[in-house]
């Protein structure tokens, strides 16, 4: 008898009686994506070519994984993303997660710094060190990492816009500190498109953006070799309420568009890929997002192979950082989120991430406590040291649910690639509206969802309780904003505004050409020349981005 006539007996003479005594829970079973979950999948439902689809870890097509040994070898680095009022406190909070086993650090900057502004801007009234903390110079950036030897630590910075302007300034500090650059690393975030997208914290045009991205590409290959030169986000993008396909699809969309506008600089695609880095979200439905990884990592070790010829294997293996999914808190029974968020991790790790941010339990009420932040620490160090899960590579590999998600969450996000690609490509849908009204449609479905009773949050639409929040609540400083504005009055007073002059004028000659703006940029904070300060000039020569109406 075949398996499929075993199925058809088993449906006819086990399961048939067993569904007419009691009905499933719903007719239908899907993912978050709308893929069809299936009541059970025999080995002939599953095509499966191992070597082609599968692997062997450290190898092509990277789906275990893009190292050998993976954890077993190394833990995924544990970087709590922090980050809020001034350098001084920040710079507490990561000592604090330092000492508490932390292995590498995640930088949050306050919204005028993201667009930026410095703290004395008229803009940046009210907002000063609020969701992050206030960088506008090379001084604020030495006081964050005082006393942290930055060739000991890994170090990423969620910065897009003005994200060489920061880089810039780590470098400064870390020649400050007698450190040789090429020992540094760590990761900006840089992703642009992003934030066109689904983020909103952009300053300039599309072309002098990107100029920026691959002037940092360049200037990394050779300048700090072992930094990600950017970190291409999909964490945003399901924030926005993207479904675990489009995540995957937009994001590797905007990798291709920025893999295609290095290489038309001038760039060889080996000199710069080996340093990419993605950023993805590890979201609620458990076995989709496992799958999520792993069709990511095979997509992108096709499209660096294939679509752009890269020979060296480094550039094919798309190593990500993962954070749990900020949009899935709640603030009714906060607690619930230790819970939510553990699974989510759990999920990042099975999927194979090579860095991962937990969130605390606190975050949708509020900026997170010491004493929450390092619970979500320990969830991490847990599931290292205690689950078991890192004793092995891929363990879910051959499952046949496991297999079938991620073929189907390859071949849908292909489609979608496609459609882009006959739009011109990621800039051009993006400046057409599909990529947000994709995004949006779905963000809306899966309210009405929330709204119909027909996806449960347990706190929110089932489950509710009668409650008074009684955490312990992060307040910031209110007296931060009127220090920053001292810091920088002292900064200006004392700097020399002649040789500020002579940079600035170099730097809107280099930004009137194809120079790469880098070294020019490090001189200038280094000199102490502010964020704002430069960015104000390249306002003036670049202009601003002005999203599509009609979205």
């Amino acid at each position: 008898m075949t398996l499929e006539a075993k199925k058809k007996r088993w449906e006819e003479g086990t399961l048939n009686p067993a569904l007419k005594r009691n009905r499933e829970r719903k007719p239908e079973f899907h993912t978050t994506s709308g893929i069809a979950i299936p009541r059970v999948l025999v080995p002939d439902e599953v095509r499966l070519d191992y070597e082609s689809q599968v692997g062997f870890p450290g190898e092509y097509p990277y789906t275990r994984g893009v190292q050998p040994t993976m954890y077993r070898g190394r833990i995924w680095t544990m970087r709590q993303y922090a980050g809020y009022a001034s350098a001084e406190e920040s710079n507490r909070r990561y000592r604090y997660l330092l000492e508490q086993g932390q292995t590498g650090l995640s930088v949050a900057f306050d919204l005028p710094t993201q667009i930026g502004y410095d703290a004395d801007d008229p803009l940046a009234m009210g907002e000063v060190g609020k969701v992050g903390v206030s960088i506008s110079s090379i001084e604020d950036m030495e006081t964050l990492f005082e006393g942290i030897p930055l060739d000991k630590v890994s170090t990423s910075m969620t910065i897009n816009a003005p994200a060489a302007i920061l880089l810039a300034m780590y470098i400064g500090v870390a020649k400050r500190q007698g450190i040789e650059v090429d020992k540094l690393r760590g990761t900006i975030q840089n992703d642009i498109l992003k934030e066109y997208i689904a983020r909103g914290t952009y300053i300039f045009p599309p072309e002098p953006s990107m100029r920026l991205i691959t002037d940092v590409f360049s200037y990394c290959h050779s300048g700090v070799p072992s930094w990600n030169t950017i970190s291409i986000s999909g964490y945003h993008i399901r924030e926005a309420g993207s479904t675990a396909v489009q995540e995957v699809a937009f994001t590797l969309a905007n990798g291709i568009a920025y893999v295609q506008a290095a290489i038309d600089t001038g760039l060889d695609v080996d000199s710069f890929a080996r340093k990419l880095s993605f950023f993805f979200n590890a979201h609620n439905n458990f076995l989709e997002e496992i799958a999520k990884f792993r069709a990511a990592r095979r997509m992108w070790a096709e499209i660096m192979r294939y679509r752009f010829g890269a020979r060296d294997s480094r550039s094919w293996r798309l190593r990500f950082h993962t954070q749990t999914a900020g949009s899935t808190l709640t603030a009714q029974q906060p607690e619930n989120n230790v819970v939510r968020v553990a699974l989510q991790a759990l999920a990042a790790v099975l999927g194979g991430t090579q860095s991962l941010h937990t969130n605390s339990k606190d975050e949708a009420l509020w900026l997170p406590t010491e004493d929450s932040v390092r619970v979500a620490l320990r969830t991490q160090q847990i599931i290292a040291h205690e689950s078991g899960a890192a004793d092995t590579i891929d363990p879910l590999a051959g499952s046949y649910l496991i297999e079938y998600l991620t073929d189907e969450i390859q071949r849908r996000a292909g489609v979608y690639i496609e459609q882009i690609d006959a739009l011109g490509g990621a800039l051009a849908a993006i400046d057409r509206g599909f990529v947000q009204n994709e995004i949006q449609s779905a963000a809306y479905d899966f309210q009405q969802a929330v709204e119909n009773g027909d996806e449960i949050l347990v706190g929110v639409n089932a489950f509710q309780v009668d409650e008074e929040i009684e955490l312990e609540q992060l307040k910031v400083d209110l007296t931060v904003e009127a220090s920053q504005r001292a810091r920088l009055e002292a900064l200006r007073a004392g700097r020399d505004a002649g040789r500020v002059g002579e940079l600035l004028g170099h730097l809107e000659t280099n930004a009137r050409t194809k120079e790469n703006l880098m070294p020019v940029f490090i001189e200038c904070v280094e000199n102490g020349i502010t964020l704002g300060e430069i960015c104000g000039l390249l306002r003036g020569l670049w202009g601003e981005y002005e999203p599509p109406t009609g979205i």
